[in-house]
């Protein structure tokens, strides 16, 4: 009788043992990070057509400038970037912000995108002297969506500035390209960068 006691008092202890070891296994599962965003290569962005693109390391944060169009919506939790240059006047940069659920993505994506369409009338009140217009170059269908737009600004007895810009969102996680040099929006590779932009959020986590 202490025998089979003894026995069943083991098989008990061994079946706990095994749930609290599988229990452990599944906080640790649910407690691991998430996987980082990864983000554009040189290669990918619009061909320049007499420089290579160079690309420098992505670091956490925002960067120490302000981004032109959205100064005052870049949240800095979460936040990466990566910046992009070629031996001319053309540059870009990447920005990623892992969100805590997908509502709050939704919501800065949404943020970002009206900021950007803001960005020309907000230029020409701030530069009475100067001239700003925008274009909407459309949606993309890639993960939860992505949009692209244009932004040319000039100012007084100056050159002109066209600056390209993709926003897209994969999950909790929204990613902005940007893309600019001197020049107009006609002198804009929009197919190019379209290109560009939908790469960069099926890359986030593919």
């Amino acid at each position: 009788m202490y025998q089979r006691t003894l026995t069943r008092r083991a098989v008990v202890t061994a079946v706990a043992a095994t749930t609290l070891l599988g229990l452990g296994a599944a906080g640790a599962e649910a407690a691991a990070p998430a996987p980082a965003p990864k983000f554009l290569a040189a290669k990918e962005l619009p061909p320049h057509p007499t420089s290579p693109w160079f690309a420098n390391r992505v670091t956490q944060g925002l960067p120490d400038y302000p981004v032109f169009c959205l100064e005052r919506v870049l949240p800095s939790r979460g936040a990466a970037y990566r910046e992009f240059g070629t031996e001319f006047d053309t540059g870009a940069l990447q920005l990623t912000f892992k969100t805590k659920n997908t509502q709050a993505a939704r919501d800065l994506a949404t943020r970002l995108r009206a900021s950007v369409r803001g960005c020309a009338a907000r230029f020409e009140r701030q530069n009475p002297r100067g001239d700003a217009d925008w274009k909407d170059y459309g949606a993309i269908g890639v993960e939860n969506g992505a949009h692209v737009y244009g932004v040319h600004t000039a100012h007084p007895d100056s050159e002109h500035g066209v600056a390209l810009y993709g926003i897209g969102r994969d999950g909790r996680t929204v990613t902005v390209v940007k893309w600019s040099q001197i020049g107009t929006l006609k002198q804009a590779p929009v197919t190019a960068f379209k290109k560009t932009t939908k790469r960069a959020v099926a890359k986030l986590y593919g």
